[in-house]
């Protein structure tokens, strides 16, 4: 009898964790609660440490000192096979690497640098002399967001700049000589993509043919946003569809040309 107990309760238990398995790579809220959450609170408690200090320290165990490349793919093996973390990934960042690539831009924003995947990303595509601007709220984060940076031997690239967009938004002009961007990209704060666009426009800082990219339009998702870029005619917008970094859950990016 006690033997068919415990053989019902292993069954149980594993067909609870394969049930909790299968969430959590295909529901984005599942999958969201489980890493940025759950997951990453818990490697907090045993390590002693953060998920940026850790990304960090596998970079710099893992690469090649002043090779982005090599940077990239220690951080993508990291999340893949260690810690999964809320980068742009691998896959859409070939679509974000497409997206540079095409608009060669002379200026460019990013908001939300995080620990510095998509600016190496960027950065490493840029041509001499552009201006790039990245900006992140949590210093904690900007912190090693510095040193992956530097790791990758982009830093002279690279202006970071610790705030919130929407207060920096309004100041770029006086701060940093930048009339208008080129190429903007979204990844902070999804409920700031919109308020931002706006001050975007607000403060003259779009041209005819600027480019704006946003990710994680699908997951956790950005619908007033979308709203906004599919139906204002200030906009000619496409979706790329992806997945959200390192699993197999819909995501994706909204690429949106500024047409005056």
């Amino acid at each position: 009898m006690e033997c068919c107990l415990l053989t019902v309760c292993a069954a149980s238990v594993a067909l609870l964790f394969a049930l909790l398995y299968f969430l959590v790579q295909r529901n984005g809220t599942c999958t969201l609660i489980w890493h940025a959450f759950i997951n990453e609170r818990l490697y907090d408690t045993l390590t002693r440490s953060t998920r940026p200090q850790r990304m960090l320290k596998a970079v710099q165990k893992n690469a090649i000192r002043g090779n982005p490349e090599s940077v990239i793919s220690a951080i993508d093996y990291f999340c893949k096979h260690s810690e999964w973390a809320m980068n742009v990934g691998d896959e859409k960042g070939c679509i974000l690497d497409s997206v540079v690539t095409e608009v060669d831009p002379s200026t460019v924003l990013e908001l939300g640098t995080y620990c510095g995947y998509s600016t190496v990303r960027i950065a490493r595509l840029l041509s001499p002399g552009t201006k790039f601007i990245t900006v992140e709220f949590n210093p904690a984060s900007a912190e090693v967001a510095r040193k992956i940076i530097a790791y990758a031997g982009l830093q002279d690239k690279v202006t970071l700049v610790e705030g919130a967009s929407g207060d920096l938004i309004p100041q770029i002009k006086k701060l940093y000589g930048i009339t208008t961007f080129d190429f903007i990209f979204l990844d902070h704060w999804k409920d700031r993509y919109l308020p931002d666009i706006k001050l975007f426009e607000e403060y003259g800082l779009l041209r005819k043919g600027s480019v704006l990219l946003a990710d994680n339009v699908i997951c956790p998702g950005t619908p007033e946003y979308l709203e906004y870029v599919r139906n204002s005619p200030r906009y000619e917008s496409r979706y790329y569809p992806s997945h959200l970094e390192y699993t197999k859950v819909e995501d994706g990016l909204e690429k949106s040309l500024f047409l005056g």
